[in-house]
């Protein structure tokens, strides 16, 4: 048996809601492998779509989401911890953890136990977790076209709004460039360092060049003889759903190994 299930994926690849409605068949619970979701307050440019952790009318439990104050400092050391603790605990009450989320780092740390000082002590009992890898794919077009649309979605929203009321807050500038990608070019912008247009082409061209290091991460775990099931994230809801479904249900593998299916590029 499998003792978790990781689904991943390139960013805009819809991996909370195909990760909420598997928790939903199978009694689990999300915990989060997103190294800036940690943050609250930090809601539209993270991407934590909270309303995808709905199914039916009920919320799936989700953690190491909104656990720290935006301007702290988090970081994969205080991950594994955070990890292991809340992994038990949700065994504990007899449900499944589901890990989700797009952090390689954060990822690779759990799933193959990193040896982090002082997180040593940790990382032997997450090695020895038997997890059922599952990769949510896209081409490199459906990707470039997912995550500008996604984009353009999120200015609409007030993403621009939200960092500037995170600078009226007490976030300084330097945290804002130490989060990236959205909150440091949204800082740029509101410092008058970009002007509007400038800043979201930018923008947009650095969040494709972070789901290509994505990929690229996903390729290194290939060679390190990861597996990985890739499921086509362009599939209906209900098929992604009954595909992972089938993959927990089936005997579990060895941790290692070769990987199932091609690594999308």
């Amino acid at each position: 048996m499998y003792d978790l299930l990781t689904i991943s994926g390139p960013t805009a690849s819809g991996k909370t809601k195909v990760a909420a409605y598997v928790c939903a068949q199978i009694s689990g619970e999300i915990i989060s492998a997103d190294s800036r979701q940690v943050y609250r307050g930090m809601n539209i440019g993270t991407g934590k779509d909270l309303a995808d952790y709905s199914v039916n009318g009920q919320t799936i439990p989700y953690h190491l989401i909104d656990i720290l104050d935006a301007g702290g400092r988090y970081n994969i050391s205080v991950y594994q911890k955070d990890f292991l603790r809340v992994y038990n605990e949700i065994r504990e009450r007899g449900k499944f953890p589901v890990l989700c989320g797009g952090s390689g780092l954060y990822i690779d740390a759990v799933v193959s136990g990193y040896q982090l000082i002082p997180g040593k002590k940790s990382s032997k009992a997450i090695s020895s977790i038997n997890n059922l890898y599952v990769g949510l794919s896209l081409t490199r077009e459906q990707r470039r076209e997912r995550i500008t649309v996604r984009l353009h979605q999120r200015l609409q929203e007030g993403m621009v709004d939200e960092a500037q009321r995170l600078l009226q807050e007490g976030v300084t500038v330097e945290d804002m460039l130490f989060y990236g990608l959205e909150y440091k070019f949204l800082a740029l912008y509101l410092t008058g360092k970009l002007p509007y247009n400038e800043m979201v082409e930018h923008l947009n061209a650095a969040i494709h060049q972070f789901a290509k290091r994505q990929m690229t991460w996903f390729r290194s775990m290939k060679r390190k003889g990861m597996y990985i099931h890739w499921i086509d994230a362009t599939l209906p809801l209900d098929e992604k759903v009954q595909q992972v479904v089938g993959l927990l249900n089936r005997p579990a593998e060895p941790l290692f190994g070769v990987e199932k299916q091609y690594c999308p590029k």
